[in-house]
């Protein structure tokens, strides 16, 4: 579950280390409750990057785009088995959903090629 203030860790080579995830797209909150939007494993958020490498491409006083691909909170699968990962990360994504780097470090959840992002899923070293 990744919400608004929720720091997550790059796991590509565009450049950027670490990001604040400021909103959740597509997610709405229900109606009379109190509850937060929060994004899972193959939900787009805007993030502002925190650290970055000097080489990096992106600008950092602009809000960019980035998918998640592995969180602490457990996601449950049809035949009823949980994956949970050590860490909250995300890949910066361009407009199209293209990935910006040309790496990906670490594995990716099996649930983003239901979300069709194939790209990601082929970059990968890893498919859990």
């Amino acid at each position: 579950m990744i919400q608004q203030e929720t720091m997550l860790t790059i796991a590509d080579n565009s450049g950027v280390k670490s990001a604040l995830c400021i909103k959740v797209l597509g997610k709405g909150a229900a109606r009379g409750k109190s509850t937060r939007p929060v994004a899972a494993v193959g939900d787009i958020v805007c993030v502002a990057i925190k650290k970055s490498l000097p080489s990096c491409q992106l600008d950092d006083k602009k809000v960019h785009k980035c998918v998640i691909i592995r969180t602490k909170s457990p996601v449950k699968r049809r035949d009823g088995s949980y994956v949970r990962f050590d860490s909250n990360a995300a890949v910066m994504i361009d407009n199209d959903g293209n990935p910006i780097g040309t790496r990906i470090f670490g594995a990716v959840a099996r649930e983003l090629r239901e979300k069709n992002y194939m790209k990601i899923i082929s970059l990968a070293s890893e498919v859990v």
